[in-house]
């Protein structure tokens, strides 16, 4: 059966769920057969990375993973193992049929924005995948927070005020890294969903992620560029993952979410938390982010 008429079967038996767990379980059949990602767009949450995964993944030399952007192995489902992982991504056949068509060796890869922040995605990473390519967006830590606690609302996993919220973090966080690296199969709903202010710390993610892959493996996005001045972010992308010359006719904000704007008192405040971490960012990549110019 081919991997079209098992989309089409499984869509008419009742819907995208069906449609991916019928995918996922013949992709583990077929585990050794596909093709390994080259490429992880690892995050930040809500810092463009769906945008820029999808223009991506238009490019005539990327085969991306059939159903979503997202596989989330390296965080919450790596106790399924490596065979489901692979069950995600195009049959090496598919890629032999680009490589004839264009001439050049095709790519896959996903996009998990969890896996930055998680704190063992970063370990298995390395184990796991040797040679592949990681890319992270990084976006002003503030508008990142908020942005982040829209969305967790209006997804169902927030229920608090934004600023109730940001007092609520540390508690909610305390001993949740702990319990990841000590248990591989647990997750923490406040981790992923709740780590507003965490997750904006961004050098000390970049620090673990290079420590363990090297700084060379790593293609950080400022997202205030990618999105004022796409196309040069974009060549900069295709140049590290090596893939032919392409730009797309439109370059699209995609995941975006409306929102009221952020009380000014509360983002002063949230500016001054948040300088002592952009100032190790700034060392860290040799240079200001946007946000701070």
């Amino acid at each position: 059966m081919s991997r079209r008429t098992v989309i089409e079967t499984a869509v008419r038996q009742g819907g995208h769920r069906v449609a991916r767990r019928t995918l996922a379980a013949a992709g583990r059949i077929t585990a050794s057969l596909r093709m390994t990602p080259c490429f992880l767009v690892v995050g930040a949450q809500r810092c463009g990375t769906t945008s820029l995964f999808k223009t991506l993944s238009l490019h005539p030399a990327v085969v991306p993973p059939a159903m979503h952007k997202g596989v989330h192995y390296f965080d919450t489902a790596y106790e399924r193992g490596p065979e489901w992982y692979r069950g995600h991504f195009p049959t090496r056949a598919t890629a032999r049929r680009v490589q004839q068509r264009l001439g050049t060796t095709p790519m896959t890869g996903e996009s998990s924005p969890y896996y930055l922040f998680h704190p063992t995605a970063a370990d298995r990473i390395a184990r796991d995948l040797p040679g592949v390519r990681l890319i992270a967006l990084l976006r002003d830590p503030v508008e990142r927070a908020y942005s982040a606690y829209t969305h967790e609302r209006a997804r169902g996993f927030e229920r608090e005020t934004f600023r109730r919220a940001l007092d609520l973090e540390p508690v909610r966080l305390a001993g949740e890294e702990e319990r990841l690296r000590a248990d591989p199969t647990y997750v923490s709903h406040h981790h992923q969903h709740n780590a507003y202010l965490a997750r904006g710390r961004y050098a000390q993610q970049l620090e673990r992620l290079a420590g363990l892959v090297g700084r060379d493996r790593i293609h950080v996005i400022d997202s205030g560029d990618f999105f004022t001045d796409p196309e040069e972010s974009f060549d900069a992308v295709i140049d590290f993952l090596e893939l032919p010359p392409w730009r797309p006719t439109t370059f699209e904000q995609r995941n975006a979410r409306p929102r009221s704007d952020l009380e000014p008192a509360l983002r002063a405040r949230l500016d001054e938390q948040f300088a002592p971490y952009d100032e190790a960012l700034t060392a860290w990549l040799g240079r200001a982010p946007s946000w701070r110019r």
